[in-house]
């Protein structure tokens, strides 16, 4: 079963750092524009590490660069490492007043860890280079776990040791736990069930290949190697806020229509212009929607669709009926007007999804099943710079 450990993190002086300025979304969510708005914010935003450059003129590399630069901050005290092995209770409050509350923890790598979806190809060396230059686990990945009552053990008590808010509005506070007896209780219902990867399965398989290359290095000694900073949330209804990712559609060949393509396990209806509803409408009305330049369709899911594809999931039947067209490529969003706003120019048609239920990932993790690639987002994300697990220490 799941180990889940206390660590000693390594996080900014508060006394000398505003930790608004520095906390930085995960590196997969971060296009080119905000990483250049996160860097000019400060010298010293977590994106400089979670997203390296190198320094013009420099002989070295951006991952060289990203440890010389955790090194230096170590050393000057930006960055201070707790002094003793904590759990960092944390929770994410949006501006309507929704939370999750999860706890951060050493994840045991291999243990029953699994994957909560398939995942798409993304080079892997990207984060295997960072992670072998600064030796540190920059950003949790996230973990949903089975076991009920979870959160009941590590209710934050008392004011937060960090606080800050994201440019989403989204407040995110941090709580540094020490008591023995409370770790006690995490670890032991973390470790009476699974734990699902919700977020961070690059990362994840990332942190099993460094944990290979060390023990191969050092004749299978065991070590912080061996563990993965995660988030651990409890999976359940009040705890995760799930949003749907959209479909955009290119490379359909010429004579080819769409909706005969989703014929197969959809009923189609002339449905309005999407607006600022669109996603109202489609929770409320049971339906997904088409959108290309020649209109908007209603879909709904026919009579039988979901056993004959032996799926529950309107992403997987949209998925099966896309997927042995040739030629046909698929590219994705959180954000049902951008999908809408990219046909005709990246885009030929967009295929609006609704939100997973939080009954039906709890199904699917139960029976140890991947959902497609792409069926969840899970929102709002945990920043990197509320705290830092160092595997090795890089002034050294």
């Amino acid at each position: 079963m799941p180990h889940f450990d206390a660590f000693a993190g390594v996080r900014y002086d508060p006394a000398g750092v505003r930790l608004d300025e520095v906390i930085a979304p995960p590196y997969d969510i971060v296009d080119p524009q905000e990483r250049k708005m996160l860097a000019q914010r400060s010298p010293l935003n977590a994106i400089h590490l979670e997203l390296p450059e190198a320094e013009p003129g420099s002989p070295r590399d951006r991952y060289a660069t990203a440890a010389d630069l955790l090194g230096s901050w170590l050393r000057g005290g930006v960055l201070v490492a707790d002094p003793a092995p904590a759990l960092y209770p944390y929770r994410m409050t949006t501006p309507d007043g929704a939370t999750t509350t999860g706890v951060i923890g050493a994840l045991r790598i291999d243990d029953d860890v699994l994957p909560h979806e398939e995942t798409m190809p993304k080079p892997k060396s990207d984060r295997l280079d960072l992670l072998r230059a600064t030796k540190t686990n920059l950003s949790p990945i996230w973990g949903l776990s089975l076991s009920r009552g979870l959160t009941e053990t590590f209710a934050p008590d008392g004011p937060a040791a960090a606080r800050a808010v994201d440019d989403d509005g989204v407040l995110h506070e941090l709580w540094v736990l020490r008591d023995a007896a409370a770790i006690g209780a995490i670890r032991e219902a973390v470790g009476g069930s699974p734990v699902v990867i919700a977020d961070g399965h690059h990362r994840y398989e990332t942190a099993r290949t460094y944990q290979r290359e060390v023990r191969d290095s050092n004749g299978g000694r065991h070590g912080d190697h061996d563990a993965v900073m995660a988030l651990v949330v409890e999976l359940a209804e009040d705890q995760l806020h799930v949003r749907a990712i959209h479909r955009m559609v290119h490379g359909l060949p010429a004579g080819v229509d769409l909706l005969s393509l989703l014929d197969r396990y959809f009923e189609a209806s002339r449905a309005g212009d999407p607006g600022e509803g669109v996603a109202g409408a489609l929770e409320r009305d049971g339906t997904l929607a088409l959108v290309t330049s020649e209109g908007t369709w209603a879909l709904t899911v026919r009579p039988g669709a979901f056993d004959e594809a032996a799926t529950d999931l309107e992403a997987g039947l949209v998925d099966l009926a896309l997927r042995d067209v040739p030629g046909v490529s698929v590219s994705y969003s959180a954000q049902w007007r951008e999908a809408v706003d990219a046909i005709g120019t990246h885009a030929q048609a967009a295929i609006i999804l609704r939100p997973v239920s939080v009954g039906q990932i709890s199904s699917w993790a139960g029976a140890r099943r991947k959902m497609p690639p792409k069926t969840t987002y899970f929102s709002p994300k945990p920043r990197t710079g509320m705290v830092f697990r160092m595997l090795e220490d890089p002034t050294t």
